[in-house]
């Protein structure tokens, strides 16, 4: 079937389509297209079209047809990787590794003067190449006396090839000051394919230090996967939350024999399960939460299950996983809970119990921002986010299914990183998550992004009493009974605050004011 005026086959009319979408996501383990059949009939089309297949059956046909179908599926899951990844993504962590994690495996590694990394999901490299820049600093002149061995593995052979000519445009490197770009990067004159103004090519000091191959992401759910290479650091962040719950535990058990008894795993900020605690030792550390061997992991509960055979999952610091050199096989996987949040009834519940508890809130001091925001000069091209997914955000969340709720959070904020509302959004999950310095960084950055944000300021005050802040907390409140006022007065004082759940200015005016009273008697 076509679309008129096209010469090229609709997937989404033809009735193939079903069965054809339900063999890829057991493949592949992409259940990130469970709801998104848009962006998997786009990414079809372009397979169809290549492979000159005439219908979803023909294309059914192609990938079991032998070699010549295994060589297609390597393709598909390149065209349906998501792969959107950027250097020091997320700063909180990439701090953790600078001032306490790689310091420490220095120390404990200068006998042997060894060390081995891998980052599981490496996209087209700039994990794996952010973590050579911060190895190559803390060592110093000691580097030529270090084995430096950082492996980065994908399931996407095009992801791949892009990691290893290490040549990327400025918004892969858009967190990155003009003098570290200049420090790391050699300017790239302007040509196809890369930004109009020209890229940047990674230093090879800084290349000579990674390896790059392709992998099996659920071999790691196989007993025999604990016989591979040992790691000092593993990252594998990003990628659990395109899994079903059920396969996450294994995977991670997985990664965990892949450490060194003194090693560390770094996961996506919503990727943490409190299932981890059989196999694993959660450490906190200033906005985030790492993971080291526990010393004798207690068993772990199993649950039958099948694990579909699968290449890997859409995600990873932008792309899919891989474990070097690993068979496939169906396995039994442990159950889990629902990826990234607590259960419903853990701290902070739904989105309605955050939402006006007829509380108060004030003004934030500036922090420094991670905002994966455009660059001087530089036009934002992404897609916009609208109302329809912060409201199934919302939904998600005030329905108990919090895990679905921050998985959709993140997908939505990789293509809008500078809505408010999202990062508003962001906030009020993270501190349900019981994580309050990310949920502070979030409600700073819809402010940042939005400074009349009444439900921002009111929400960051009221966190700030919780840390125990009140000068600051007291700024917001003041902030959130100004603006309140304000709307009441031009607008009227029924009217209803954007993202306050229905509340009126009036109310959050006169709730922002109680508090605002109640810290003044305290400190009197």
């Amino acid at each position: 079937m076509t679309r008129p005026g096209s010469s090229h086959p609709d997937p989404g009319a033809d009735p193939a389509y079903a069965a054809l979408k339900a063999r890829i996501i057991a493949r592949t383990g992409h259940h990130y297209y469970i709801d998104k059949d848009d962006l998997l009939i786009e990414r079809l089309r372009r397979r169809f079209r290549d492979a000159a297949a005439a219908d979803c059956a023909a294309y059914a046909a192609l990938l079991s047809d032998g070699a010549l179908g295994e060589a297609e599926w390597a393709r598909l899951e390149a065209e349906i990787t998501v792969g959107e990844t950027f250097f020091f993504r997320y700063a909180e962590q990439f701090q953790a590794l600078r001032e306490r994690i790689l310091p420490a495996l220095i120390a404990a590694r200068a006998s042997e003067r060894a060390l081995r990394i891998w980052s599981a999901g490496c996209s087209t490299g700039a994990e794996p190449y952010s973590l050579a820049i911060l190895v190559r600093e803390l060592l110093g002149e000691a580097l030529p006396d270090w084995r430096i061995s950082i492996l980065g593995t994908d399931i996407s052979t095009d992801a791949l090839a892009t990691a290893r000519a290490a040549e990327y445009g400025r918004w892969a490197l858009r967190t990155m000051p003009l003098e570290e770009r200049l420090r790391y990067f050699t300017r790239l004159p302007p040509a196809p394919g890369i930004r109009r103004e020209g890229g940047y090519a990674l230093r090879p000091e800084f290349r000579a230090l990674v390896r790059f191959e392709r992998g099996n992401l659920l071999t790691l759910t196989e007993p025999a996967a604990a016989a591979g290479e040992a790691f000092d650091l593993i990252l594998c962040r990003n990628v659990l939350i395109y899994f079903e719950a059920r396969t996450v535990a294994a995977v991670v058990r997985g990664l965990g024999r892949r450490l060194r008894p003194d090693g560390w795993l770094l996961l996506g900020h919503a990727e943490p399960n409190p299932v981890f605690s059989g196999f694993l030792d959660a450490v906190s550390l200033p906005g985030t939460v790492v993971y080291r061997p526990l010393p004798e992991p207690p068993a772990l509960v199993m649950a039958s299950g099948l694990v579909p055979p699968s290449l890997g999952v859409g995600g990873g610091d932008g792309a899919e996983v891989l474990v070097p050199d690993g068979p496939e096989s169906d396995t039994v996987a442990p159950a889990a809970a629902p990826v990234g949040m607590p259960a419903a009834d853990t701290a902070g519940g739904a989105l309605a119990d955050l939402l006006p508890a007829r509380l108060p809130l004030p003004l934030p001091l500036p922090l420094p921002l991670s905002l994966p925001l455009p660059l001087p000069g530089e036009a934002e091209d992404g897609p916009e986010i609208g109302a329809s997914d912060r409201d199934r955000i919302r939904a998600l969340a005030d329905a108990g299914d919090t895990g679905a709720a921050w998985r959709a959070l993140r997908v939505a904020l990789e293509a809008a990183p500078t809505d408010p509302a999202l990062r508003f959004y962001e906030g009020l999950l993270a501190r349900a998550l019981g994580r309050d310095v990310e949920a502070e960084r979030a409600l700073r950055a819809a402010l940042y992004l939005d400074r009349g944000f009444v439900m921002a300021h009111y929400h960051l005050g009221l966190l700030l009493i919780a840390r125990d802040r009140p000068y600051e907390a007291a700024r917001a409140l003041d902030n959130a009974v100004a603006l309140s006022q304000a709307v009441s007065e031009a607008l009227g004082p029924d009217t209803a605050l954007p993202e306050g759940d229905g509340a009126s200015a009036a109310e959050i005016a006169a709730g922002a004011s109680v508090a605002r009273a109640a810290l003044e008697r305290r400190s009197s």
